[in-house]
């Protein structure tokens, strides 16, 4: 029994080391995120998704299958592993602000590089019929995909650290991962699996007024936040994280993964919410409103 158990051990600790086939919020919470999204839209929104979808083809991305939401929320990640051609949108996929300095929207986001200017710019493109299908199914998979990565807390809040990637850090009995993947991969997927109601479900008037609502840059300023307020501290034992030299490893104990398995949980039910609203006004009939002017 204690050979299967020692073999076990092994096996969930290569699992969880092995890199991460995606560069965001793993492979199972966007699709979660997108699974959420469209169990809270109209039927209109999904026939409208659906005529998009049979444009795929012209995408030119075999490699990276696009024929679902759900498929959607990842493609994004599987194109850009073609650098030549993707390599440019690597720096779409997170805006980051120092904790330990004022968040600043428009700030590290030179020339609309950045999670928050693509979600919107993605946005516009998807609402616009004027387009043809193939770009519109583009601007789709990114505002999906980007959508949850703004609620992932490292992909906005970091500490000189490449949001957590260059933080050694345990989890739990699995040693030798780091910050940012515990938060994409395993603590996400805990989350999503935990609660005593699923979080792929047709969400309450009530719950969605709850969960959902605000731009993009106030999704960053949230994300922000539970990195400076939450993440940091906990992971490294202590409330001053800006008046202290953290180390490169550290470790995060049962009861630490406890108190964020909540947190990741409501991020990708918020994540889920804000596609579903960011997917019923582009399919809304007129244009979306003028951008405001910064």
């Amino acid at each position: 029994m204690r050979a299967f158990a020692k073999l076990w051990l092994c096996a969930l600790a290569i699992m969880l080391a092995a890199p991460s086939p995606a560069f965001a919020w793993g492979f199972y919470a966007h699709s979660k995120t997108a699974e959420i999204g469209e169990a809270n839209i109209s039927p209109r929104a999904r026939a409208e998704i659906a005529q998009l979808l049979r444009s795929e083809a012209l995408l030119g991305t075999p490699e990276c299958s696009l024929s679902s939401l759900e498929e959607a929320s990842v493609w994004p990640d599987c194109v850009r592993r073609t650098r030549w051609r993707w390599g440019y949108t690597a720096a779409w996929h997170y805006r980051t602000t120092p904790i330990c300095e004022a968040y600043n929207p428009r700030a590290n986001c030179s020339g609309g590089n950045c999670v928050t200017a693509q979600i919107e710019r993605s946005h516009r493109i998807l609402a616009d019929e004027s387009l043809p299908d193939h770009i519109r199914l583009e601007a789709l998979a990114f505002m999906v995909h980007f959508a949850g990565d703004i609620h992932m807390p490292l992909h906005s809040g970091d500490k000189g650290d490449r949001g957590g990637n260059d933080r050694e850090t345990d989890y739990g009995i699995v040693p030798s991962l780091n910050l940012h993947w515990i938060w994409d991969g395993p603590l996400a997927e805990r989350a999503i699996t935990s609660g005593e109601r699923p979080v792929v479900r047709s969400y309450s008037n009530a719950e969605r007024s709850e969960l959902g609502g605000g731009s993009p840059a106030d999704w960053g300023r949230e994300s922000w936040k539970i990195a400076r307020d939450f993440v940091y501290p906990t992971a490294f034992d202590t409330q001053d994280v800006c008046g202290t030299e953290l180390p490169n490893k550290t470790a995060l104990s049962q009861e630490d993964i406890v108190k964020g398995v909540p947190i990741a949980r409501r991020r990708v039910q918020q994540a889920g919410i804000r596609i579903a609203e960011l997917l019923e006004s582009a399919f809304a009939p007129g244009p979306l409103p003028e951008p405001e002017r910064r």
